[in-house]
């Protein structure tokens, strides 16, 4: 990974360079340079001996060296320029700064992710989370909400770095990579409308994925977080709002867990307490008993606020014929929906029915 780094600033640097620059390992063997052709050869005039302890360039040979990395007393690697007079000095010096600020740059973008990832995923203490925050120069009292974004139809590891692509602002936004299918995006910052801009983002992700990669996706927006340590239960957050909504959301992509309502809470219920209050509610008759049409009835009118006149008019029934439909209903169930309370019982019983059945159909 050193070697892509250094590469990556010696291809940036090489067009405004008289001569050729590079780095070796500390056995001499070029591992990035601006001639393409010297990688992986070995430069003879390098001892590493002479630069331990250096921070300048020295002369060895034809070129000049400068130590980059030092792991503990050992040196890792070293800036090379061709020549020996002062501009080649200069050159090497100059070079050597780019590298180790490249490096360090890179080894903290990474080391930060490391620590995200250790945040969500529960595996660090919250005593350390404070000590390590500091070490990285986080600050860990800034609002962030966490985005999970899931490849659904297939998999594609371009995906983070389009993702990377799209929050560009290391210091606010951080795309953590959890497994070969989801992703995690977290977005810091102050907004004057938190939700909407997570929804904005969650929007560019999913178009940006379906039309650069083919991918589609479902994203999970949780709620935000005012401190570092509550990423772990964001985190979860966004997890629920995926698995809420592939049972109660279905036609949607991108799910916010604070819209999730009564299908959170009927999420975190035991299976067999789902149970008893279906038998409970269905005293007469159970649920199966009745056919599409009637549920497309109800539907129709929890969708029209319990309106009588205005879900006949959008079923293009009479009025009557809604009410004959009603009255039916209440009694094989018992429940009259044109009263409010029995039809919020009838509302809940209907998404804990859907709940279990998907419960059964992901077991077989």
């Amino acid at each position: 990974m050193s070697s892509r780094i250094f590469q990556n600033v010696i291809t940036q640097m090489k067009d405004n360079l008289d001569r050729t620059v590079g780095v070796v390992d500390e056995q001499g063997f070029v591992i990035a340079a601006s001639e393409l052709a010297l990688i992986g050869s070995h430069m003879g005039d390098f001892h590493a001996r002479e630069l331990d302890g250096t921070d300048h360039p020295l002369p060895m040979g034809s070129r000049y060296y400068m130590p980059l990395v030092f792991s503990g007393q050992s040196l890792e690697f070293a800036a090379f320029a061709e020549g020996n007079d002062a501009m080649a000095r200069t050159v090497c010096a100059l070079a050597a700064v780019a590298f180790n600020e490249a490096k360090e740059n890179y080894e903290e973008k990474h080391n930060k992710i490391a620590f995200l990832k250790n945040i969500i995923s529960d595996n660090i203490l919250p005593g350390d989370v404070y000590v390590r925050a500091k070490e990285l120069h986080f600050v860990t009292d800034e609002p962030r909400t966490v985005l999970l974004v899931r490849q659904t139809n297939n998999s594609d590891v371009s995906a983070l770095d389009l993702l990377q692509r799209l929050f560009p602002d290391r210091q606010h936004d951080f795309v953590v990579n959890i497994n070969e299918s989801d992703i995690v995006v977290i977005r810091g910052g102050n907004y004057a409308d938190p939700h909407a801009e997570m929804f904005k983002s969650a929007t560019e992700i999913e178009t940006a994925l379906q039309e650069e990669l083919g991918v589609k996706c479902v994203i999970g927006i949780s709620t935000e977080a005012n401190h570092l340590r509550e990423l772990a239960d964001r985190y979860k957050e966004a997890q629920v709002a995926i698995e809420v909504g592939r049972v109660f959301e279905t036609e949607k992509n991108i799910i916010n867990y604070e819209s999730l309502g009564l299908g959170r809470i009927i999420y975190q219920l035991p299976t067999t307490l789902c149970e008893m209050f279906l038998n409970e509610v269905f005293k007469k008759s159970p649920i199966e008993t009745l056919d599409e049409d009637t549920i497309d009835t109800i539907n129709r009118f929890f969708e029209n606020n319990l309106n009588v006149s205005e879900t006949s008019r959008k079923l293009y029934v009479h009025r009557n014929t809604l009410v004959y439909r009603l009255e039916k209903i209440k009694k094989i169930t018992g429940l009259d929906l044109r009263e409010f309370d029995h039809a919020i019982v009838f509302k809940v019983a209907m998404m804990v029915k859907q709940y279990l059945d998907s419960l059964n159909s992901t077991r077989y």
